[in-house]
């Protein structure tokens, strides 16, 4: 007797199939930040579906009016929480751009935070010189905060680590302080945490522009990294579900990790009102906003304001806060006039992207919540 072939797994659906799901019922328009900048058709979710199945089916050509409604998404995926047929529209979204990039160029700007993201080297010297001549830049050619001076790199506790951590890359240049906040609160509960060297970019930010290609390698590369790692804490939720993918499923947000220890850290009280945003991938991709609030809840005598007007989209959307920022900072500044008028010290974000366009929007401190959680510690 032959024996049976093994059963071949399942092929992915292609994006016609993905957008086939949508059944154009619109409950998605009334939470898309996109629509509510402009309520047209083809800046919803179910107006951009629509367009992109057209595309696949061949009954229309793709158009450059057509290619700036698919631009203008911000990626919030605000629309897969409301809608009611299950519509994976993140996945719509990467692979409509991929084949969009195949038939248009990305213009100089995408190419070059692309090129910076995967490249270390070039990456560290480029922003060494924006920290250098930041005080002579004029305000439009400042499209980041000053990058803080470099830290020292993390110790590593002897022995096995028992959590690798996630760096990223313009992170690298930008969150020293937060990962030092990290490895503090981390030894507060009792555990060591490494930062694997050889990991890099999560490829986010070129697979939202199109660049699957370099996305796949820079999974690979980060597979490799932390091949042997039992989990693996990430500090934005930009970057969780590229990490997640690269490591089967280890990774943790590193706010959730903490708030899983119920009886430690421990916090001083902290007579202060402070303002928190709670980015869309936190809210709608990773979901680790509910135990950020309880390990606020912890800290005695602190009080929180959420900012959410607007949507709660600050609009800075990967790369969309370089490439278009005149767009990016409308949906900005509904943020930055509630926390103005909110009587906060302070202003937490958890994605690196968010909190950099914000920060360059106002002059009180805008920081990672491990950050501040680290300066409670009793």
């Amino acid at each position: 007797m032959t024996a049976a072939a093994p059963c071949a797994h399942p092929a992915a659906p292609t994006l016609y199939a993905l957008t086939d799901q949508c059944v154009q019922c619109g409950l998605c328009l009334p939470v898309c930040p996109t629509y509510a900048l402009e309520p047209i058709e083809t800046e919803s979710p179910r107006g951009r579906i629509a367009l992109i199945k057209a595309w696949e089916a061949g009954s229309l050509a793709p158009t450059g009016a057509g290619d700036r409604h698919l631009d203008h998404c911000l990626g919030c995926r605000r629309c897969e929480t409301a809608c009611p047929a299950g519509v994976e529209y993140g996945p719509i979204l990467i692979r409509s751009r991929a084949h969009q990039r195949e038939r248009r160029a990305p213009g100089w700007r995408q190419r070059g935070a692309e090129r910076l993201a995967a490249h270390s080297g070039l990456r560290r010297v480029a922003l060494a010189l924006y920290r250098m001549f930041w005080p002579l830049l004029p305000a439009a050619l400042r499209p980041l905060p000053r990058p803080p001076r470099a830290t020292a790199r993390s110790a590593q506790a002897a022995g096995p680590p028992e959590a690798a951590v996630f760096i990223g890359c313009i992170a690298q240049q930008y969150e020293g302080p937060v990962r030092a906040a990290l490895a503090a609160l981390l030894d507060a509960i009792g555990v060591r945490a490494s930062f694997p060297a050889a990991q890099t970019c999560c490829g986010a930010l070129h697979a939202h522009g199109g660049d699957r290609a370099t996305a796949q390698r820079l999974e690979a590369e980060n597979r490799r990294a932390f091949a042997h790692a039992e989990v693996v804490l990430t500090l934005a939720s930009g970057c969780h579900e590229a990490v997640a993918d690269a490591v089967d499923g280890r990774a943790v947000d590193a706010i959730a990790y903490l708030a899983r220890h119920v009886d430690a850290p421990h916090f001083a009280p902290r007579r202060e009102r402070i303002a928190l945003h709670l980015p869309c991938t936190q809210r709608n991709v990773v979901r680790s906003d509910a135990p950020l609030h309880d390990l606020l809840a912890r800290v005695p005598e602190l009080d929180v304001v959420v900012i959410d007007a607007g949507f709660g989209c600050c609009g800075a959307a990967g790369t969309q806060m370089m490439i278009d920022p005149a767009r990016a900072a409308r949906f900005r500044q509904p943020l930055l006039d509630q926390f103005a008028s909110s009587g906060a010290t302070r202003l937490l974000s958890a994605n690196i992207g968010c909190r950099l366009h914000l920060a360059n929007g106002t002059v009180l401190p805008v920081q990672h919540p491990l950050e501040f959680l680290s300066e409670c510690l009793s």
